[in-house]
């Protein structure tokens, strides 16, 4: 049942048995912008949610898996893609949906990519040719904008959420998630 245990303040999962608190936490995704000779790498949904619109190879974390070693999972199962890390290129808290997104910069560690059993499609764009009305999340709006800002240029601090979505509660219109 949910109820506020004592010393919380806040609802919780509770065992009314025992009293055990079954936390619910954030979900920790892992991704990467993958820049190829000035391109990007996208990647055509094949699932749910948001089917059939591009989005950047990430996924959620896997236990006993750092986020480097998840984020080149999720470029390996969504876009075949083998990539060598830069570094960190932004962090987003998406409050709405329960989750933080460890956002890097990357590259190809050995030519070649294609369409893995989660996307419909694997290719890539360049700035003026990404298809901004079919992005699936306001993330990887932020994401591209951040690593096209970033271009070239060391890595700093990651970037954070935009001071106009701070907590992450705005979807794109007709997202309905």
């Amino acid at each position: 049942m949910r109820t506020v245990p004592e010393g919380e303040d806040r609802e919780r999962l509770t065992c009314s048995d025992c009293g055990f608190i079954a936390y619910e936490n954030p979900k920790i995704v892992v991704g990467s912008v993958v820049e190829v000779e000035g391109q990007v790498l996208l990647c055509r949904r094949a699932i749910e949610p948001r089917r059939g619109f591009w989005t950047l190879p990430a996924g959620y974390m896997e236990m006993a898996e750092t986020v480097e070693e998840g984020a080149r999972r999720e470029a390996w199962e969504e876009a075949q893609a083998r990539i060598a890390i830069e570094g960190v290129l932004a962090i987003y808290s998406i409050a709405r949906i329960g989750q933080v997104q460890v956002i890097f910069r990357a590259g190809l560690a050995e030519p070649g990519f294609a369409a893995g059993p989660e996307s419909l499609d694997v290719r890539l764009f360049g700035w003026d040719e990404i298809p901004w009305g079919e992005i699936a999340f306001p993330s990887v709006h932020w994401a591209l904008r951040q690593w096209r800002e970033a271009a070239g240029r060391p890595l700093g601090l990651p970037a954070m959420n935009p001071p106009e979505d701070a907590r992450g509660t705005r979807p794109l219109p007709g997202e309905g998630l």
